[in-house]
């Protein structure tokens, strides 16, 4: 009887050290996501996430300096994320005023559809409370993400031809403020009503403006 040759396992490849960390850190973050999520931030050691995860917590003073900064970086990687969907959605030109809706619509239908985020705001809010320190980083992300997502909202309100009746950043924390206070409302809730009801609200805003070159009131 013969027998082939039997092929040799493809060797793993070896991660560099970058590559290791960047794992370790990503590992981490998921880590405390769920455990915050389920024991809340007071009820979640270092020492827990470190365990979970599988690391020293060595390794966890290697990539955080404390669990603070894991909990601004679940925040930070929230929010960059919505602002790059809203930006992507927005960047491509020569679109209808349907169309523009019509993929608004689609990106609202997903808002706080995460219930481990809507979980995690409360958290976040808390203890930007407690924490005076928390609280300076908090609205440093915050204020980037208003910033950003003002960005948004001209290009929203330039494509359609429209004058936003605020600054940009005025209506992107109204509507942050809507979205979190509604995401605080019904945690766990379905159907969560938060990208509807900012829309409804979008459309209401664009549908009463004023065209772009027409004369000020007053």
């Amino acid at each position: 009887m013969i027998f082939g040759a039997m092929s040799e396992p493809t060797p793993k490849k070896r991660l560099s050290r970058e590559e290791s960390q960047a794992q370790t850190r990503a590992r981490l973050i998921e880590t405390a996501r769920q455990l915050f999520v389920a024991n809340g931030y007071a009820g979640t050691s270092i020492r827990d996430i470190a365990d979970r995860a599988g690391y020293s917590q060595g390794a966890f003073y290697s990539n955080f300096a404390s669990k603070e900064d894991v909990l601004l970086e679940l925040l930070r990687g929230h929010m960059e994320a919505e602002a790059a969907q809203l930006s992507e959605l927005m960047d491509g030109g020569g679109r209808t005023p349907e169309r523009i809706f019509g993929e608004l619509e689609s990106w609202a239908a997903t808002l706080n559809r995460d219930v481990s985020w809507c979980v995690l705001s409360i958290e976040l809010q808390l203890h930007a409370k407690r924490s005076p320190t928390f609280a300076d980083k908090y609205q440093r992300v915050w204020d980037a993400h208003r910033a950003g997502l003002g960005g948004v909202i001209g290009k929203l309100f330039a494509a359609l031809g429209r004058r936003p009746p605020a600054e940009p950043e005025e209506l992107a924390a109204a509507f942050m403020a809507l979205a979190h206070g509604l995401a605080l409302q019904g945690a766990g809730a379905r159907p969560d009503p938060s990208g509807r009801l900012i829309l409804l609200f979008v459309r209401g805003l664009i549908a009463n403006a004023e065209p772009v070159g027409s004369a000020s009131a007053g």
